[in-house]
């Protein structure tokens, strides 16, 4: 698509990494109404995520542990100009770099790094450029959030290695919640919500229509409900699961912007 352009900062991708991805797809199938595609690359199939029944509705896909101590997990991918000069950069301000950049064949380059407080994501960059922006739609990811214990010097490591710029809100009992924008455009939050025994993370967000009716359907197909669906005053209403496979992930109807 030759009029599609990088947005640097923009989440573009999201990964369910699991060792039976068979079971989180009907689950998600049931749960989200996602589709499974198979995409060619190379000697291997990638088994990309669609939230209708065209290529063009892809949002995400599926992939095996690449080691024992791996479970299953969301990993997000992030739209960066230079991914080995981002690698640099999280090595260079405190963290670490989980996986060197390296060449998706006819796709991109990524690389998986993890801040200072060890929360993991992959820069990329696409070689077609990245989606535009769009309102969110039922089915589709359309927020990303940090879950850390520090949420200072996690700010300030994204702020040196992705650019991100960071304003704070005032949540009352929720505490403050900082939104990270980059280019006058809003790409997350970062709280300091974090439970006992949890480790930093981050964690997506797909859009519904029906919140209380997806957590319920979750539930009742072996899912662990970790917030039951409840308002955010000002914000939507939003639920977060623990997929029969172990991943976590958030659903929202987020309330009309102004």
């Amino acid at each position: 698509m030759p009029d599609r352009k990088l947005l640097p900062g923009k989440f573009v991708w999201f990964e369910l990494v699991s060792r039976d991805a068979k079971r989180a797809q009907a689950f998600y199938g049931e749960v989200l109404g996602w589709k499974t595609m198979p995409f060619p690359m190379g000697n291997t199939t990638y088994e990309m995520i669609c939230a209708g029944e065209t290529a063009d509705t892809m949002i995400g896909g599926y992939a095996a542990p690449k080691s024992d101590r791996q479970t299953s997990h969301w990993i997000s991918y992030v739209s960066v100009e230079d991914v080995d000069a981002t690698a640099k950069a999280a090595a260079a301000n405190g963290g670490r770099v989980v996986e060197a950049p390296y060449d998706l064949p006819n796709v991109g380059r990524t690389a998986r790094i993890a801040d200072p407080l060890g929360a993991e994501l992959c820069p990329f960059r696409n070689t077609t450029g990245d989606p535009a922006d769009a309102p969110a739609m039922s089915g589709h990811f359309f927020w990303n959030e940090l879950h850390t214990s520090d949420p200072t010097r996690a700010l300030s490591f994204y702020e040196k290695v992705l650019g991100f710029s960071h304003r704070a809100m005032d949540m009352g009992p929720g505490g403050t919640y900082h939104i990270l924008s980059q280019r006058g455009v809003d790409r997350g939050g970062v709280t300091s919500f974090l439970p006992a025994g949890v480790p930093p993370h981050w964690l997506p967000y797909v859009f519904v229509d029906n919140p209380d009716a997806a957590i319920a359907r979750a539930s009742k197909l072996g899912a662990t409900i970790q917030v039951g669906a409840e308002d955010i005053p000002g914000v939507g209403r939003f639920g977060v699961l623990q997929d029969p496979t172990g991943a976590v992930l958030a659903v929202m109807k987020p309330q009309p912007r102004a």
